[in-house]
């Protein structure tokens, strides 16, 4: 596989995990902060990170999302879902250091 076939396809499936996120949104809306992260355009990496920060400074805010149950790796966990106008709050306080991280902030606060 060459370089730029490599590059095409790293593209491909950065556009589909963030369309993926931002459809599963708009269908249900509210979702976890990684999947608005997600959305946001980040790696499924940085989204946890960001997602930790996120739900740090809901708490902050005393923003409570609504309780869910998700399957994951085979068992059940209790999560919490957000609206996009919970997490655009939350984004307003956020304040990250890495550039990647700013852009990120910036759509989620524009998001709702």
């Amino acid at each position: 596989m060459n370089a730029s076939t490599r590059q095409a396809r790293h593209t491909i499936r950065t556009r589909t995990r963030t369309q993926r996120a931002a459809s599963r949104i708009h269908r249900r809306g509210n979702a976890s902060l990684t999947t608005h992260c997600l959305a946001a355009g980040l790696t499924p990496k940085e989204a946890r990170t960001v997602a930790n920060s996120l739900r740090r400074n809901a708490a902050k805010l005393g923003i409570q999302g609504t309780p869910a149950r998700t399957h994951a790796a085979g068992r059940m966990r209790d999560s919490m879902r957000y609206t996009p106008a919970q997490v655009a709050q939350v984004a307003v306080v956020y304040r990250p250091r890495k550039a990647a991280f700013k852009d990120a902030a910036a759509r989620l606060a524009l998001a709702a």
